[in-house]
């Protein structure tokens, strides 16, 4: 989600100087590396991918095999063909007396090998099915006979009951896409948003680079995709994430909300005592792998290796680079709460605490009159602060006070027990869904570790929400947690009639440890200039947030269209309104259908894209004529969204190209060029995983509300949405104050405006067809009406028509 203001302002700590160009140390030792890294998370998870290293085979069915030998064995039959034998000569001889022995272990052997081959043929023959993406590129609604053939053969290999890594060993590598489709991609989407003079300066630079540069580098990557998981995973972590020097609040984390409509219970205490008691049977059930892993069609498995650190894991600041530190395990959270620290235990020796009594353990630090200490209370905005300067300050903080810094990066996660109510209010619910948005982005600057993986933040009228560190993983990750912690403490835990966690509270368990900070005085000018950058970058950020309940994605499906493709257009038509000219627009996608993989970017503003808009803004055009065009859009925008997510998308390619310029000390002014590409409109959809956790029809407020993310741009938005049901759309809207060309509830409004105007399109369109009216030889419709009766014109400034 915060992933495109990151991918602007990465800047790789290493040389560009021009020189004579070689098979480089340096390149062939970081692909070493990046393989070694990739072995390295395989051998630490030794059982896990035993177990689901079979897969789809089990180790029952080892033991079944083993038996269907010596019982062929019993009844004179030789199975092996003779290899028995030669098994049992290799093997030593201990005496007449082991005869049998011998030929039990000769024949367990051969099972072995016998039983490996097998697994290895379906491990195969598995990833040899899910390399095929044909399946992504047919129309809407249509399968041919190909795809059923293709979809029967992984149902026969894929097995039964799999497990949450089971898939892992199956998956095909993301490829590597031709670097002349790249460069003629990248023409072709950055062609509506320049003037003709810029773009051929753009296309003379992409003609030099694939004529001079991109052989030498596409075959780099070509080798580090033979020999590493993912070519360019481990690379968007580093340079895009860890390398950033910038504060982590704002641009590289985001938030989900709780539901817009509901607040289960209004005590805080037992809000968080469920939702934490929710998260950590999550993680129980992570551990176990009992998490089904996602499927697509219910049959194509995504990635899950960014589920590994969702738990236990902190961004751990260095002065050149961060790094990631996950731990196995953690019987603790740390909470923050009116400046002050504590660490709260989650388990005893007979396991997790219930409900209530982790409502009792949050109640006692909640009536704690103990006040914070000197600095203490703003401590937390040192994550917040430039990552440099953080690094050097947490080395004289781990020196002074280890154990506290220790309880905090070692925690499970994060615990905010906010002061204040959050949520809808009936008073202003424009003015309050905003707030709350803006105190989960940012907060108040010092009320968040935003190191930790991710923090629960708890209100004090019960409302919730997450503010989730983006580089250990996805949207897709969290998200799949939070539906699974609204659904498990709302429904399956539930609440008293007084509204307390049900159960009884446990009194023999110890007070939760408050944790003490000796900090030098060196610090305290830190503290306060960490601080006073937070305050200001939290207060520049404009958030608004709207659900729009004029019609939901029943309404997009009932014109078998995609509902994704739907917004983006209607986010283009909104954009262009308000800042009367086009601009590249970043969109993610998941590649998960391939090993290691993350995201890709769509580029939604494409010139069928820009026709649509251009035909709505033109009073002319007719009704049909702008619907004729909008699905040439929406089936263009359907097009690059697929490619993508098979590996053949432009941006992550056109990246890894660019590392490797940089390790080979190469220049190449194309791609300088791409990577100093601004993107003014952030979009993502935030995907509804779990809906059998939910149900719409009898409980329609029971949905997460989606969340929101940072500004790629100074003079930009971050846009996303979230369909709630099938009636309701909600929109999370932000951009910086201090831009004069950025107004979020102005985009808010322009964004309902095209929503309803394209809606109009076919509703008229389908009036007409009611009538029997045709089309005369112009082409425009007897009695069609302007296509732009809501939205107003755009300004006549406009620098890209």
């Amino acid at each position: 989600m915060a992933e495109a203001h990151q991918a602007v302002g990465f800047r790789p700590s290493l040389t560009s100087d021009a020189g004579e160009v070689e098979l480089s140390a340096p390149m062939l030792q970081e692909i070493y590396l990046s393989g070694l890294r990739s072995w390295k998370r395989h051998l630490s998870r030794f059982w896990n991918d035993f177990l689901t290293g079979v897969f789809p085979a089990s180790p029952l069915s080892w033991l079944f095999l083993f038996s269907a030998i010596q019982l062929a064995w019993f009844l004179q039959l030789d199975p092996s063909l003779g290899l028995m034998e030669k098994i049992k000569e290799l093997l030593p001889d201990w005496g007449g007396q082991h005869h049998r022995l011998r030929g039990v272990l000769a024949a367990a052997l051969f099972a072995s090998c016998l039983w490996g081959a097998l697994i290895f043929t379906l491990h195969v023959a598995l990833r040899l099915l899910l390399s095929y993406h044909g399946w992504l590129l047919q129309p809407h609604g249509a399968m041919s006979s190909r795809t059923k053939t293709w979809l029967a053969l992984v149902r026969i290999f894929s097995g039964r009951r799999p497990m949450l890594f089971s898939y892992q060993r199956s998956l095909p590598r993301q490829p590597v896409p031709s670097v002349q489709d790249t460069v003629r991609k990248y023409l072709e989407s950055v062609r509506p948003v320049l003037s003709d003079e810029d773009f051929d300066w753009t296309a003379a630079l992409a003609r030099e680079f694939l004529r001079l540069q991109a052989s030498l580098l596409q075959w780099y990557l070509q080798l580090k995709s033979w020999w590493a998981s993912n070519y360019v995973s481990d690379w968007w972590e580093e340079f895009v994430y860890l390398r950033s020097r910038n504060s982590l609040m704002v641009n590289s984390n985001y938030y989900m909300m709780d539901f817009l409509y509901v607040t289960p219970t209004p005590v805080q205490a037992a809000r968080a005592g469920n939702a934490v008691h929710a998260l950590l049977l999550y993680r129980h059930r992570l551990n176990r792998q009992e998490i089904l892993p996602t499927l697509l069609m219910g049959m194509r498995p995504l990635c899950s290796a960014q589920y590994e650190k969702i738990f236990n894991t902190t961004r751990i600041p260095g002065v050149h680079k961060d790094h990631i530190r996950h731990l196995r395990d953690s019987r603790h959270v740390a909470v923050f709460h009116r400046g002050r620290f504590f660490r709260l235990g989650t388990h005893t020796q007979s396991g997790l605490l219930s409900p209530r009594a982790l409502e009792q353990q949050f109640q006692r630090i909640l009536d704690d009159p103990s006040p914070a200490c000197p600095h203490e209370e703003h401590l937390a905005a040192l994550t917040a602060a430039p990552r440099d300067m953080w690094a050097q300050v947490r080395r004289s903080l781990k020196t002074q006070a280890q154990e506290a810094l220790e309880a905090v990066e070692g925690a499970a996660f994060f615990v905010s027990l906010d002061s204040e109510p959050a949520g809808l209010t009936r008073e202003d619910p424009a003015a309050s869904l905003d707030a709350y948005a803006h105190a989960l982005l940012a907060g108040s600057g010092h009320d968040r570790w935003f190191d930790k993986s991710f923090s629960l933040i708890v209100f004090s009228n019960g409302k919730l929400g997450l503010s989730v560190e983006h580089s250990w993983a996805d949207c897709p990750i969290s998200g799949h947690m939070w539906e699974f912690t609204l659904a498990t403490e709302c429904f399956q835990l539930g609440y008293a009639a007084d509204g307390h966690c049900k159960g009884h509270p446990d009194l023999s368990l110890p007070q939760p440890q408050r944790l003490h900070w000796d900090l030098p005085d060196k610090i305290h000018l830190s503290i306060s200039l960490a601080l006073r950058g937070a305050k200001t970058l939290s207060g520049n950020i404009d958030c608004h947030v709207f659900p729009f309940s004029h019609f939901g994605k029943s309404f997009i499906k009932r014109w078998h269209l995609s509902s994704d493709s739907f917004i983006q257009m209607a986010l283009q038509l909104a954009y262009f309104r308000d800042r009367g000219q086009f601009c590249l627009t970043y969109e993610s996608t998941m590649t998960r259908l391939f090993l290691e993989g993350r995201t890709e970017t769509v580029r939604s503003c494409t010139r069928e894209a820009c026709n649509f808009v251009r035909a709505m803004e033109d009073k002319e055009k007719t009704d049909p004529q702008c619907l004729a065009l909008f699905r040439l859009a929406v089936d263009k925008h359907q097009a690059l969204l697929k490619a993508a997510m098979s590996g053949q998308g432009v941006d992550r390619h056109l990246f890894a190209l660019y590392i490797v310029s940089q390790f080979l000390h190469l220049q190449s002014p194309f791609l300088d060029q791409v990577h100093s590409e601004q993107w003014q409109l952030a979009t993502s959809q935030i995907p509804v995983q779990q809906i059998h956790l939910f149900d719409v029809h009898s409980y329609p407020d029971y949905v997460s509300s989606g969340g929101g993310f940072g500004p790629a741009d100074d003079h930009g938005y971050g846009v996303s949405y979230i369909f709630m049901g099938d009636d309701v759309i909600t929109f999370h809207i932000s951009s910086k104050k201090s831009s004069t060309r950025t107004d979020s509830h102005r985009l808010g409004q322009h964004i309902e405006d095209a929503l309803l105007d394209v809606a109009a399109l076919f509703q008229e369109g389908q009036r007409l067809k009611r009538r029997g009216l045709g089309e005369d030889d112009s082409g425009h419709s007897r009695d069609s009406l302007p296509c732009h009766t809501r939205g107003s014109r755009a300004p006549t400034t406009a620098t890209n028509f």
